[in-house]
């Protein structure tokens, strides 16, 4: 049997089972993992370089190191999540416009987005090179941390521009049903970042930022691989497609209607997705006040819940491409079908996942810290963010949803109404009440089950098909 027919094989046998558990019908669930499992492997590959160079980091420098690194990645985070809402964005114009055969469009779509994404990423960049040091020190850093942040911030600044090039082309291939081609680039850009960061950190010494070195190359190799798909240009016996709605050299660079649509379904996603990361800053600044200990803790259970939300890189974006594309073949029924299905997948994916990591947390901490109060606190944070991640699945899936329809407006209220209105004053409380660093705990928990909760009712109100019917080709005049 070929690699490929054990998929195949296992595919089925995961379909009955799950469809005579009444969670998806085995003829959703098959195209539904066709489109995540190369999403997943690639968010896991992709989650996977940022934890190993915590746990390489803190095992040349120590926690100093790893603390710094807290810092710096949740700037990075930011760079991501903002990528991450103009290729959603991306994704809804070309799904619903690849499903409704309007190519043409779909390919003006991702020349706009390429534009966009790149004068978002240049002035972040910028920053990161001129005033690394004042960034880092906003969160209350101690003067160790400080140093491996700022050194961190000033080698990754490049990577800025990559990584959202590389969200953009990401999207464009999901919206189009292809993911294995941005798996295999993503996923080996993800390898090679761990081999470089482990050359430069061991190898040459050079900590924090031989990490951030390790993320500037193997980022600038992805985007090389993928624009020369997004270009049109054949893989040759790679396995890999080139896209269908390719890059247009000679333009159009600038349609009105496309743009306002563009940027009328980005804006509240990349707020949502703002609000995701943002929140992280004060988290990190409540934290640094209990000391550098529980700043590392912190991040090792964000990083571990990072990994575990690799199923929602898949599940999530198979959500908006195949709810988009039945919108946009006008099959309000079967996208919301769709969209159900995987709603009821995600959440026990995510129930099973969850409670494996609870089990294992000590180990799990042991592999970031060694010093035994250290891998103490660490566990704690592992079991509640893999308790947390759960409402990361529902959220994940239902906003996927929701998203293949353009309804992005409200999820964006619901990102802010859970993290800034729900777990930033739970952590608060920390500060001022004995619950001290339980207020971490329950700040993780409400950050992503108050949004889950929203976006599951607005998704089951049914409001996004007609939101949906703006953004249709169908919409476009004459």
């Amino acid at each position: 049997m070929t690699g490929q027919q054990w998929r195949a094989a296992a595919i089925e046998v995961v379909a009955g089972l799950l469809e005579r558990a009444g969670i998806i019908d085995g003829e959703r669930f098959r195209p539904t993992m066709e489109l995540a499992w190369p999403r997943i492997v690639t968010g896991f590959a992709i989650m996977s370089k940022q934890t190993a160079d915590l746990a390489m980091v803190g095992a040349a420098v120590g926690t100093a190191g790893t603390a710094g690194l807290a810092f710096a990645l949740g700037y990075w985070q930011i760079v991501t999540l903002l990528g991450l809402g103009v290729a959603g964005g991306t994704v809804t114009l070309v799904s619903q416009n690849y499903g409704g055969e309007a190519t043409d469009r779909a390919s003006v779509a991702v020349n706009q987005s390429v534009v966009l994404a790149t004068a978002l990423a240049t002035p972040i960049a910028v920053l990161f090179l001129a005033v690394p040091g004042p960034l880092i020190a906003l969160l209350g850093s101690g003067p160790d941390a400080l140093v491996h942040g700022r050194i961190y911030l000033v080698y990754v600044a490049p990577a800025v521009v990559f990584e959202l090039l590389n969200l953009i082309a990401s999207r464009t291939y999901t919206g189009v049903g292809d993911t294995f081609t941005e798996m295999v680039a993503r996923a080996g850009g993800a390898v090679l970042n761990v081999v470089l960061s482990g050359l430069l950190i061991f190898g040459f010494g050079l900590g924090a930022a031989g990490a951030a070195i390790g993320t500037t190359l193997a980022s600038g190799f992805v985007t090389v691989v993928l624009t020369w798909g997004m270009l049109g240009r054949s893989y040759g016996r790679l396995g890999m497609e080139p896209s269908p709605v390719p890059i247009t050299r000679s333009g159009p660079w600038f349609e009105p209607t496309l743009l306002r649509q563009l940027i009328e379904i980005s804006l509240p996603e990349i707020g949502r997705r703002l609000a995701q990361g943002a929140v992280v800053f004060p988290l990190l600044w409540i934290a640094a006040s209990f000391g550098p200990v529980v700043v590392t803790a912190l991040e090792v259970g964000r990083r571990v819940r990072a990994l575990i939300n690799s199923v929602n890189w898949g599940l999530s974006l198979a959500a908006s491409s195949l709810v988009g594309q039945h919108l946009g073949a006008g099959e309000e029924a079967e996208a919301g079908a769709y969209g159900a299905a995987i709603i009821r997948l995600s959440t026990v994916i995510y129930a099973v996942a969850g409670a494996l990591v609870v089990v294992f947390a000590r180990p799990i901490a042991g592999l970031f810290v060694s010093d035994p109060a250290a891998v103490t606190q660490a566990a704690v944070f592992v079991a509640v963010g893999a308790v947390s991640s759960v409402g990361y699945g529902l959220d994940g899936a239902a906003a996927g949803a929701l998203l293949g329809a353009g309804d992005t407006r409200w999820p964006f209220v619901a990102s802010l109404l859970g993290r800034y209105a729900f777990a930033l004053p739970a952590a608060a409380l920390g500060l001022v009440t004995p619950l001290a660093v339980g207020g971490l705990y329950l700040a993780l928990f409400l950050e992503t089950s108050v949004p889950g909760g929203i976006n599951y009712w607005l998704f089951r109100s049914g409001r996004w098909k007609a939101v949906s019917r703006r953004y249709r080709p169908s919409s476009e005049p004459g």
